[in-house]
């Protein structure tokens, strides 16, 4: 049967219900005469009979001349139903006039049945054949078998919407409403919220659709992670606001504006004399796929490069770049060189600045994420220590003539691996910057430049808070008083440009970035900048809530940018030069060759021992460890 209805063209369909139409009459004639007779055996139907081909033929005509036979069955609502009725009186009437030209003399009461008769029976008839077919649709196709939250006005006009679609099926109301619960609305069961595990698995439930647009967005992005959590697909009816533009279907979430909430001037777009370090020249920048990476790769190539080099260890982050970079690389007649591979390979560093005569190096690649290497310490070792030197050699033994390492603030005292391998990272583009001058020390000045908090970086908090306020909540801090300095990702690329004009040989350069920045009224204001209010303690009703987790190993409260006491202007205002001191060459080549035997044996432990005794404040990564953190 299924197969049957399927097949049947617009047309032929239209056709059934013409015939329906006018097969009708004979019925309502019958049916009219027995309500006349009032229970009496009905009176001779002859004259009736002889007239009732004439009325068949004007049933039809008048079907097609309004209109009935081409509305759907599914779209048979109040429009139609008025249609119907206009239609049964003009039969009536039609029926009437004939009669009269005939001289039967009927009662005028016979023709006002004949009206409602025909009325009544023609309403009937379509929705019992509507119920019909989606019987038929249901039994040949799958359905989706849903709940609908809220049985309110929204969710009683949807309910009536969807029962008449032969892919779903509405199988209770839940509703928070007390009121409401146990009662029957639109021909279906409401229930608590307590019930829906159950129905879930006695009715086969696989939908929850949320009828209840008057709920603020984080209440409903909190209704829907736990109806998610139960296996349901979930989701959200507008409000007839959002549907008439009176209010945006859009988030209520505003864009965050790099450098919203840095609490200071943001540095300079333009820094003149930049350009000049990397016009024609070839430029190698490692980790070239990454949110530092990739900003220095658009910053570098507005400074009219002779070639690029993009050195990264992902396919699809290398190809992403690549892609971008091409059509800009094109008109400006740059060499785009894209190279798949680790900074740990030494004969790919080698040849990669051999084959493109690389003039300087943009060193960006390392693992950066705090709970990942300290969880992974010898892969974060390996790749951000023995990588970095890897690079730095290869650069040293090509004759570059720059090489810049991109550091972190964490390398300061620092008390995870992370920061850890990167002020170890620092120790060992130290020890180069030493030699240069020296019989076979080489000629490539190093530097390094040291920054805070990227905003919109890949692991960054300003991202994370905006993806749990999008949730509805709640955004998770670790610490109440925790701070930390924050810079924008061009700010940051600036930077490090700007250390490779400066440069002179083992420089490490930080940015003035003002006052840390307290990362709870930092939450706070991501809230309110949302539009939404935060659930405290003083506020039990607000929208998202802020929950203190507690810190993580390795983390903490209130970062530095200075291992040492002083610090030297520089020729921009904003961007300091430090004065820190650094390892011997004998303690370098002691600590490396130590750092190497612990990430062969995979030593976690020696790997600590070895952070223990030769980073400022190294002490605290091995407390971690004897505390069981």
């Amino acid at each position: 049967m299924y197969y049957f209805v399927i097949s049947l063209s617009r047309k032929a369909k239209q056709m059934i219900l013409l015939a329906v139409d006018v097969c009708l009459v004979p019925v309502t004639l019958w049916l009219t005469f027995v309500l006349q007779a009032n229970g009496a055996p009905i009176a001779d139907m002859s004259l009736a009979l002889l007239a009732l081909p004439l009325l068949m033929m004007l049933a039809g005509l008048l079907s097609v001349v309004i209109g009935i036979h081409r509305i759907q069955l599914k779209a048979y609502e109040s429009h139609a139903i008025a249609l119907t009725g206009i239609y049964a009186v003009l039969l009536g009437l039609a029926t009437a006039i004939l009669d009269d030209l005939a001289g039967y003399g009927t009662p005028l009461a016979t023709f006002i049945n004949f009206m409602l008769v025909c009325f009544l029976i023609s309403v009937a008839v379509r929705v019992v054949m509507l119920q019909v077919l989606l019987v038929v649709y249901r039994q040949g196709k799958p359905q989706s078998r849903i709940l609908i939250y809220g049985a309110g006005q929204t969710g009683r006009q949807l309910a009536a919407a969807l029962g008449r679609d032969e892919n779903i099926l509405p199988v209770a109301f839940i509703d928070d409403s007390v009121a409401l619960q146990s009662t029957i609305v639109r021909g279906l069961s409401v229930y608590s919220p307590v019930a829906i595990e159950t129905l879930i698995k006695s009715r086969g439930i696989d939908r929850m659709l949320l009828a209840m647009p008057s709920l603020s967005r984080p209440r409903l992005a909190q209704l829907s992670r736990r109806f998610e959590d139960m296996g349901l697909d979930v989701q959200t009816l507008p409000s007839f606001a959002q549907l008439t533009g009176q209010e945006a279907l859009v988030d209520q979430l505003q864009p965050m504006k790099p450098g919203q909430f840095l609490g200071r001037a943001p540095l300079d777009a333009e820094l003149p004399g930049v350009a000049d370090i990397y016009q024609g020249r070839n430029i190698l920048i490692s980790g070239a796929g990454g949110s530092i990476g990739s900003e220095l790769c658009r910053q570098v190539l507005g400074c009219a490069p002779a070639r690029l080099v993009l050195v990264d260890i992902s396919e699809l982050a290398l190809y992403t770049i690549d892609m971008e970079l091409r059509a800009l690389a094109h008109r400006m007649k740059v060499d785009i060189v894209p190279v798949l591979g680790s900074i740990t390979d030494t004969g790919l560093m080698v040849r990669t600045m051999a084959n493109h005569e690389v003039n300087v190096v943009l060193h960006a690649a390392a693992y950066k994420h705090v709970p990942l290497v300290e969880r992974n310490a010898v892969v974060g070792m390996s790749n951000n220590v023995l990588g970095t030197q890897n690079i730095a050699q290869a650069a040293l033994e090509a004759g570059v003539d720059r090489f810049i390492l991109i550091s972190s603030d964490k390398a300061v005292r620092p008390t995870n691996m992370m920061g850890a391998s990167k002020r170890l990272a620092e120790i060992v583009v130290q020890d180069l910057a030493s030699r240069v001058g020296r019989p076979g020390g080489g000629r490539t000045l190093f530097s390094m430049v040291r920054f805070g908090n990227v905003v919109g970086s890949s692991g960054s908090v300003i991202p994370l808070f905006q993806k749990q306020i999008e949730k509805g909540g709640p955004i998770t801090l670790t610490h109440r008083d925790v701070t930390r300095f924050f810079m924008t990702i061009p700010e940051a690329a600036r930077l490090v440009l700007v250390s490779g004009s400066f440069g002179r040989g083992g420089d490490v350069f930080v940015l003035d970035m003002g006052d840390p920045i307290s990362i709870y009224d930092l939450a706070r204001q991501m809230i309110t900048a949302s539009n939404y209010t935060v659930r405290d303690g003083t506020n039990p009703e607000g929208d998202i809530e802020i929950k203190i987790t507690g810190l993580r190993p390795g983390e903490k409260i209130h970062e530095e940018l200075l291992i040492g006491e002083g610090q030297i202007t520089t020729l921009h205002p904003k961007i300091l030069q430090a004065r820190e001191g650094h390892l011997s060459q004998i303690e370098v080549a002691a600590a490396l060759k130590a750092l190497r035997a612990a990430i062969a044996d995979a030593d976690d432990p020696a790997l600590r021992q070895i952070v223990a005794r030769w980073v400022e404040g190294g002490a605290a990564v091995l407390k971690k460890v004897d505390q069981g953190t």
